[in-house]
């Protein structure tokens, strides 16, 4: 009975960690995608003033010129886009406003238990059914905070806040 709790830690770690790489790659796609696209847009823009590169095969009169169109509104980044880590590595001096809000609601959930907390706690806490499957997005956005310096983890699974 052991050997098979041991196989499904060991299987369910395993694929987190793949799940991890892949979710960076994917993050890393995306950038890219990102980046391709507005340069499809300047090139874009490019060729149509200079008409493809092509001469006219006739002197036209000139259009009179367009009104400039309007600054493109700015795009705010947010955590979780073009690769960002949605925790990041906690650090001397930064404090919980670089944390999403659901990040910081599972601070401030950890921090106001009296002791050690687990993942079950802090998904009946978020107003979250006890099934496996929601507590397990619980239990990974917690050991992620501790993987990344934000909680400390107990040698049975709880978490406490550093």
């Amino acid at each position: 009975m052991t050997d098979v709790l041991t196989w499904t830690v060991e299987r369910r770690v395993e694929l987190a960690e793949r799940a991890e790489l892949l979710r960076k790659e994917l993050a890393g796609i995306d950038a890219e995608v990102a980046r391709l696209e507005a340069d499809e847009v300047v090139f874009g823009q490019r060729a149509e003033g200079t008409d493809g590169g092509r001469q006219p095969s006739r002197i036209v009169e000139p259009e009179p010129e367009p009104e400039p169109e309007p600054e493109p509104e700015r795009v705010t980044v947010g955590p979780g886009v073009g690769g960002m880590r949605l925790v990041p590595d906690r650090t001397e001096g930064i404090g919980m406003e670089v944390l999403t809000p659901e990040y910081r609601r599972i601070m401030e959930i950890v921090a106001g238990a009296g002791g050690p907390v687990m993942a079950r706690d802090v998904a009946i806490a978020l107003g979250r059914e006890t099934t496996p499957g929601k507590v397990e997005p619980v239990r990974g956005q917690l050991r992620k905070l501790s993987d990344r310096g934000w909680l400390a983890r107990t040698g049975s699974g709880r978490y406490l806040p550093r």
